[in-house]
């Protein structure tokens, strides 16, 4: 049963209007306004760094245990999100991993079209290996279009034949952009976050003229063979909860170690609000930070 903490609130997210149809600037800036101002960790400090031509910023705990480095890509649809959104979780990932983070401002739709945003964070991953950080003490994570990216960027860098992350994270991934999951409509009535038609504006602003089933956009349809070991986690009233469950499936098919948590009753990316003290948000998170660990440590 959800504590007292998450349901109230789910309580005041279900009042908030729905601001899906508004211009992209104002949905932009309704995200910043939302949850741009959550607490940072505490003994967790920011540094902003260029990355390229890309805005990007160092997330660092007082207390680093290695030198391991997590590379974050932020939800939002391809179109909306920030480092100024995800600062407060990602510190709170760090802190409880005790390793670094950097968060980048990937280029957006619908500005800039697939594969941008692909581009850019197989950008990231190479500046932090130029950086001198061993591709076996980096993990790669994102949640919601991140989660997705997380998975684009890694099978653009097997097809490569570059050097791996040691493990890599999806936060309620978004892996498929036609967005024909089951629980696209079984779970709509209890998701107050994402719904099928405003996921699909947001495919229309990223892919421009690219086909749905590219599987640089839409992962579900790509090689996974050789990736490395996956954490996804899902709350079970998501619209993208078939989206995470599939993905689970056809990469323990494609023979990768894949850890699937399907959370009871927790919607999209709950983690984002352990700065409120949300218990559900704080165990996910403790979660990962193991698994950081686990696949970091010597």
């Amino acid at each position: 049963m959800p504590s007292q903490e998450f349901n109230q609130m789910l309580y005041f997210i279900k009042i908030l209007p729905d601001n899906s149809g508004l211009p992209m600037e104002q949905q932009r800036a309704v995200m910043e306004a939302s949850v741009g101002l959550f607490p940072m960790a505490d003994g967790v400090t920011s540094e902003p760094v260029r990355v390229g031509e890309m805005q990007a910023e160092w997330i660092i705990p007082s207390e680093v245990q290695n030198d391991a480095a997590i590379l974050y890509l932020h939800g939002g649809g391809y179109c909306l999100g920030s480092i100024n959104t995800h600062r407060s979780m990602v510190s709170f990932i760090a802190k409880a991993a005790k390793a670094k983070a950097l968060i980048i401002d990937y280029r957006l739709a619908p500005e800039n079209h697939f594969p941008a945003a692909v581009e850019d964070s197989v950008a990231a991953y190479r500046w932090l290996l130029a950086q001198g950080i061993s591709a076996q003490r980096l993990i790669i994570s994102g949640d919601s279009a991140g989660g997705g990216l997380t998975i684009a960027t890694l099978v653009d860098l097997n097809q490569k034949k570059e050097l791996l992350p040691a493990a890599a994270i999806c936060l309620s991934p978004w892996v498929d952009m036609e967005a024909i999951g089951d629980s696209m409509i079984a779970k709509a009535d209890v998701d107050p976050i994402v719904q099928k038609k405003g996921l699909l504006n947001m495919a229309k602003a990223y892919l421009a003229t690219a086909i749905p089933r590219t599987p640089l956009a839409s992962p579900i349809y790509a090689d996974l063979k050789g990736l490395p070991p996956l954490l996804i986690q899902v709350g079970t009233a998501e619209i993208l909860l078939d989206d995470a469950t599939r993905l689970a499936e056809l990469a323990t098919q494609a023979g990768l170690n894949v850890s699937l948590e399907s959370w009871d009753d927790m919607i999209h990316v709950w983690q984002l609000f352990v700065g409120m003290g949300i218990p559900e948000s704080k165990d996910a998170i403790d979660g990962i930070a193991k698994f950081i660990q686990q696949h970091t440590s010597d």
